[in-house]
């Protein structure tokens, strides 16, 4: 078992005190092909829940990645502008995308454990 909480988009969060790192899980990664953009957003603004923030672009689409939490964002993962195939090499290490100071950790609560997130997962095999 791992401390990530997942959402049925295919993010997943890691709650540290306050702050919570949000990136897509392996399964969205190996789906999207190689990564070849991420665009993040600016560290200081205010996201809620389910709200769009990142976009991602790979060899096969495009699309959004939402917040799993509200809060403040207080730090983006800067060398993803340069190499998002990180994001492909290390989804849930090297490949976050951004760090959110969260208004309430009862956000979590109404995330997926990973045995949900993989029964989630098996199903859409």
């Amino acid at each position: 078992m791992t401390d990530l909480k997942f959402t049925a988009d295919h993010e997943w969060a890691r709650l540290e005190g306050d702050v919570v790192t949000v990136g897509i899980t392996d399964y969205a990664q190996d789906q999207l092909g190689e990564l070849v953009y991420v665009e993040l957003p600016e560290a200081g603004i205010d996201v809620s829940a389910g709200q769009e923030i990142v976009v991602i672009e790979s060899v096969k689409a495009a699309g959004d990645v939402k917040s799993p939490v509200t809060g403040t964002v207080i730090e983006v993962n800067q060398a993803l502008s340069d190499e998002p195939e990180k994001v492909n090499e290390d989804p849930t290490g090297a490949g976050w995308f951004y760090r959110i100071r969260v208004s309430s950790a009862a956000d979590l609560d109404s995330l997926m454990d990973e045995s949900a997130y993989q029964d989630l997962v098996s199903s859409l095999d």
